[in-house]
This record gives C-alpha cells, sequence and structure tokens, in this order.
C-alpha cells in the first residue's frame, strides 16, 4: 500500500510540476490583464429606471472632466470626457428602461471620448456631478434625464445648455471662454428648489394660542425666517405659498410647490389643544392609507397627463394608472419619511419634542405624489410657555437653524448614498 501511494504520489507531483510552468504564466496573464482592467479610467456602466426618469451611472477610478449635452435629428444625449480612458464595453451596452435604446462611443477629436445615448423620447438633464469614492464605490459620475414635452426639449439641445466642469478644455479656446460663465449658470440652475407653506392665513387663522395670538401670524414669520436660513449661502432656491396674510385652498398649496417643480415641501404649522399642559414639536408624513385614498382619487381624473413627472396616463387604463400613480406616492413617501427623521435628529439638539415625534396623517397638503413633503408643527400655542417662545424671533430662528442643517442633511445623504 505504501508503494502504491509512493507511485501516485510521484505522479500526481510529476503532473504538477507539468503544468505549474503553464499556470503561472496563465495566473500572471490573468494579472496583467486583472492591472490592464484596474487601470482603466471609467470601466463600466449602470442606468436606472425611475418613475419618469432615468438615472445614468459611470463606474471610474480616477475623477475626469465632462460635458453633457443633447442634440436632435435623432434625439440624443452625449457625455464628451476628457483625461480619462473609456473601456469599450460599455459600447452597445443595453439595459431594459423607457427612454434609453442604445449606446455608442467616438472620439471628438480634441482628445476627448464621446458616449452617446439615442433616446426614444424627448428629455430634459436635470443634474450632472461627480461623486467621490465610497464605501466599495470608486469615483461615479451621475447624469439624471427625465422625460419632456418636444419643445422642453428642444429648448435645451446644444452645448449653450450643457453641464459641463470648469476645467474642461474645448477644442477652440474661444468655445471654452464663451461656455465658462454659462456653465455657471446650469450649475446656479441645479440648486434644490424648496417651497415652504406657511400653514393658514386670511379668514383661516388657524389655531388660536393662549394669549390669543392667531397661528397664521406666527406660521408666516416662520416661513420667512426659514427662507432667509437657506437661501444665505445660494444653495436652494426659496418659494413660499404666501407671503402675506391671503388665505390659499389646501389644493393649491400642491399646485404651487408641483408648478415650482419643488424638490422637497415643508408645511409649517402650530397646534392646539385643551390640555394646556402639552407641549412639544412634532414631524407629520402621509400614512400610507392615505396615499392609497389619494391615488385612487388620482387615478379618476379624466386627464390624467402630467399628473407625475410629465408622464401621459391618459393611454392606460384606470388599473394601471392607479398603479403608476401609487408607485411614485409610495416612493415620495419614502423620501418624505427620510426627511422627517433627519428632522427630528436635528430639532431634538435644540427644542423639546412630543413623545413619537415623527406622526402619520392625510393632511391633504402633504399629497403631491411626486414631491417629498412633511408637515411642521413647531409646538402647542395652547401651552403658554411655549406660545410665549414661538412669538420670539430668536426661538424661530433656532428652529430655522435646526430646519436648515436637517434639509442640509436630507440633500447630502441623496447625493452620496450608494446607488443601485
Amino acid at each position: 500500500m505504501i508503494g502504491f501511494c509512493r507511485k501516485a504520489y510521484q505522479s500526481i507531483t510529476g503532473q504538477i510540476r507539468k503544468i505549474l510552468p503553464a499556470f503561472l504564466l496563465l495566473f500572471f496573464s490573468l494579472s496583467v490583464v486583472g492591472s490592464a482592467a484596474a487601470a482603466e479610467g471609467i470601466s463600466s456602466l449602470r442606468i436606472g429606471q425611475g418613475i419618469g426618469n432615468v438615472r445614468l451611472v459611470l463606474d471610474s477610478d480616477c475623477a475626469f472632466d465632462y460635458k453633457v449635452f443633447l442634440l436632435n435629428s435623432p434625439k440624443r444625449l452625449v457625455i464628451d470626457t476628457r483625461n480619462v480612458r473609456v473601456s469599450g464595453a460599455i459600447e452597445n451596452f443595453v439595459d431594459k428602461n423607457n427612454l434609453i435604446s442604445g449606446t455608442r462611443l467616438g472620439n471628438v477629436g480634441d482628445g476627448s471620448t464621446r458616449i452617446v445615448f439615442d433616446l426614444q423620447k424627448p428629455a430634459v438633464i436635470k443634474k450632472a456631478f461627480m461623486l467621490p469614492p465610497q464605501s466599495s464605490f470608486g469615483y461615479r459620475f451621475v447624469v439624471d434625464i427625465e422625460i419632456a414635452s418636444e419643445r422642453e426639449f428642444a429648448a435645451k439641445v446644444g452645448n449653450d445648455h450643457a453641464f459641463t466642469t470648469d476645467s474642461y478644455q474645448t477644442k477652440v479656446a474661444a468655445k471654452k471662454t464663451a461656455a465658462k460663465p454659462q456653465a455657471k449658470n446650469e450649475r446656479k440652475n441645479t440648486r434644490k428648489v424648496i417651497v415652504l407653506d406657511p400653514g393658514h392665513g386670511g379668514k383661516d387663522p388657524g389655531a388660536i394660542g393662549y394669549s390669543g395670538v392667531y397661528e397664521k401670524h406666527l406660521t408666516l414669520a416662520m416661513a420667512k425666517e426659514l427662507k432667509a436660513e437657506l437661501e444665505k449661502d445660494g444653495n436652494y432656491k426659496v418659494y413660499l405659498t404666501r407671503s402675506t396674510d391671503i388665505f390659499i385652498p389646501l389644493r393649491e398649496r400642491v399646485k404651487i410647490a408641483r408648478r415650482h417643480k419643488a424638490d422637497l415641501f415643508l408645511s409649517i404649522h402650530a397646534d392646539s389643544i385643551r390640555n394646556r399642559s402639552t407641549k412639544g414639536l412634532s414631524v407629520y408624513t402621509l400614512s400610507e392609507t392615505a396615499s392609497d385614498k389619494e391615488a385612487a382619487a388620482l387615478a379618476e381624473r379624466e386627464n390624467k397627463a402630467d399628473v407625475i413627472a410629465g408622464l401621459d396616463f391618459s393611454d392606460h387604463t384606470k388599473e394601471v394608472a392607479d398603479i403608476l400613480i401609487n408607485l411614485a406616492q409610495r416612493e415620495t413617501m419614502n423620501r418624505s419619511s427620510e426627511f422627517a427623521t433627519f428632522m427630528v435628529q436635528e430639532m431634538k439638539k435644540s427644542v423639546k419634542l412630543v413623545d413619537n415625534t415623527h406622526r402619520f396623517a392625510g393632511f391633504a397638503v402633504l399629497k403631491a405624489p411626486d414631491v417629498p413633503s412633511v408637515l411642521l408643527e413647531m409646538g402647542y400655542l395652547s401651552n403658554s410657555s411655549e406660545e410665549r417662545l414661538l412669538k420670539q424671533k430668536s426661538y424661530r430662528k433656532k428652529l430655522a437653524t435646526s430646519a436648515g442643517r436637517a434639509i442640509d442633511n436630507f440633500f447630502d445623504n441623496m447625493q452620496h448614498a450608494s446607488l443601485f
């Protein structure tokens, strides 16, 4: 038996000696390929489908200069990249979505590589930005596009509406000089839009406080304080549903947010209750049940066009429209809850909160199907000490500072979160 094992061992080791050089050569070759792949700049492409929009993500091992713009005849999205290699794997990339039908690569002639995405329908560029390495991801270049009308698409075609880095070098110096100011304007246009909704107003005074103060006056004062806080660094464009003591129906407030294409809607209120000892701040988002009812109501409308992000549901059955609207609302509800979480985290650092601070209700003002919406109850006017605080500009300033940090955290988290 020992002799047999020795012969087998010798046979096996002999075979290993024969194949080892080839194995090492193969291993070395794979290592070289792996190193070459690792040295590649833009290595892969991902496409994410949303409701009426698509997100493109280019994975890279380095940051790079870019220019993103639209061309017509045929409709296409173009990304010109500079000072970076682009993997051939991106060419003819196919992924199921309702906007992009194909991908091609080409050379611009000034050292740039052009990535062309053929569009199935008109669209506009909403955002283009570079994310730094995080967790298991390297650099990620993100472009968000959304379905638009033919008129909107035509108005955004060409270099004049490009999203670009300052350091991107065009072939002609004169074009470079002309493009820089436009690039700054485009970045300015990418500021997040916030719509603040001071509750009540005009013939509707809202809650009446311990000393007789009207809620409508405090909510307007708070909204103006928060608007100033958000706009001081130029990161946000802020609109108020009302800037004077006027009455605006609840549904109209939602329409105002959607008309401004708001990225966030914050309705500001103060509460009142019989138990005068009750006090504390609370945050509300739309309840699941209320959302389902609203989806059904929206789907019943005869004209279902432009209900969500420019999508036209008029060709769909009621059942399909119900599902699409409901899906959009669920996504919006999730984002609303995320913002409510940030709001609670920041507010608890500086003011008193009620128990179970994040609450759910079917407020009509929270029912925009495509705008994350939160209702802030600043406190109880029926409580003498809390009413006194809310009447103080310094206290409202404290609330505005905390709310501003929550809004910053919300959008920072959206931008830096792992994609897909």
